[in-house]
């Protein structure tokens, strides 16, 4: 059932590069464009709803984007397609008029776009992998550095310019992913085309599948009011761009870090108690953001955090969807991942932004830190680690053709 992986110290480096630049555009984004709305006169509940609007296209995307590369089983096509329609994105940014009118269809045109590209691309990078996907972290990780060039590359640049400059720092980064998306070949090792890939209903009933997503859900939604407004909240308290950029790079410098360690758990400890540790530790990290919002080296532990709050969930995660899901599945049951992705963070924008003004920021936080521990209801669904083996040994005997991935 295993897949040899021959994978070239060149092929990589394309996949490493391609993840580096596409965060670079991500790490460009996410913390500065609050503040480039708030710089073009938007108040919050305005940068709420198009904070929302990046990410409501995560509901719908991902699924269209799935059911495509399944069908067609030339992921990389639409991989490419995603990152060229960005790039017109940022270009179309620069050209209209900055009012709620003109930037809600380029945004959603952007993240219906850019929503497409990652899970798709998490599927070749573990077509590319095969038997050793457990090196997924040393790959991935370089788009958390791309993130952290970004983050901090700008913190700097934005110190002595304008962030008004931030669509044109935008384009010339898509530029660059555009180009690398050129240099990945479809992954020989995945599936060939099919009119009519297996349905995702069955697996989506076995208890680990749906009580995994749950917690995945419960765990973005508290995550809304980071990624939307943390900047906010630093500037609000007197923190520089510089030093939002800083405390931006430190959570994801612990990511990168995780990744590199995260096989290694899970070859240790149960996949159930490392989840367990994710949310708990996410809930302080909220708890910490809320009551010491001064406090810089509060802070920068919080950040920390973000070590369990993604980087080691998402392994588990690529890991739980590739050992469940069959080869032709791949594409939309990363898209479902990443649609759960849009649409508590969607809800969670929208929210926090209505009240965020009346209730101020660390009320917010303290919410989101009680919202992730719903997530703790549905840990007892999840298998442990000796059912996890007893499974991978009957898919083993159950699925033998030559292109399936446990």
């Amino acid at each position: 059932m295993q897949l040899n992986s021959n994978l070239s110290v060149s092929t990589k480096a394309r996949l490493s590069g391609f993840y580096f630049f596409y965060f670079a555009v991500i790490g460009a984004f996410m913390p500065y464009w609050s503040l480039y709305l708030e710089g073009r006169g938007f108040d919050k509940e305005q940068i709420g709803w198009l904070a929302a609007v990046t990410v409501i296209s995560r509901i719908i995307a991902p699924s269209v984007w799935g059911q495509l590369a399944d069908r067609s089983g030339l992921r990389m096509r639409w991989v490419r397609l995603g990152i060229s329609a960005e790039l017109v994105a940022w270009v179309a940014v620069l050209f209209v008029p900055h009012t709620l009118f003109w930037l809600v269809p380029v945004l959603f045109f952007y993240s219906f776009f850019q929503n497409a590209v990652l899970a798709q691309f998490e599927a070749v990078t573990l077509f590319y992998l095969g038997k050793d996907r457990d090196q997924y972290g040393i790959v991935r990780l370089w788009g958390s550095l791309g993130f952290i060039a970004a983050v901090a590359g700008l913190g700097l640049w934005f110190k002595w310019s304008l962030i008004t400059t931030l669509p044109v720092v935008m384009i010339l980064l898509a530029l660059v992913a555009v180009v690398n998306s050129f240099l990945i070949a479809e992954p020989p090792q995945a599936k060939t085309r099919t009119t009519k890939p297996s349905s995702l209903w069955p697996v989506l009933k076995k208890p680990v599948v749906w009580a995994f997503f749950s917690i995945h859900f419960f765990l973005l939604l508290s995550h809304a009011p980071f990624y939307s407004f943390y900047s906010n909240y630093l500037l609000s308290y007197g923190y520089s761009t510089l030093s939002i950029g800083l405390l931006w790079s430190v959570g994801v410098f612990a990511e990168v870090l995780m990744f590199t360690q995260s096989s290694k758990l899970l070859a240790r400890f149960d996949e159930r108690h490392l989840i367990i540790a994710c949310i708990v530790f996410t809930s302080l990290r909220w708890l910490l953001v809320a009551a010491f919002p001064t406090i810089w080296g509060i802070q920068i532990l919080a950040q920390c955090v973000h070590a369990l709050s993604f980087a080691l969930f998402q392994s588990i995660a690529m890991r739980l969807i590739f050992r469940e899901f069959n080869p032709d599945q791949q594409g939309r049951a990363q898209a479902l991942y990443s649609m759960l992705w849009g649409l508590g963070v969607a809800i969670g924008s929208i929210l926090a932004g209505q009240v965020w003004d009346r209730w101020g920021g660390q009320w917010i936080f303290v919410i989101a830190a009680m919202i992730v521990l719903f997530g703790l209801f549905f840990v007892r669904k999840l298998y442990s680690k000796n059912i996890q083996k007893k499974s991978l040994i009957s898919q083993t005997h159950t699925h033998i053709t030559p292109t399936n991935l446990p």
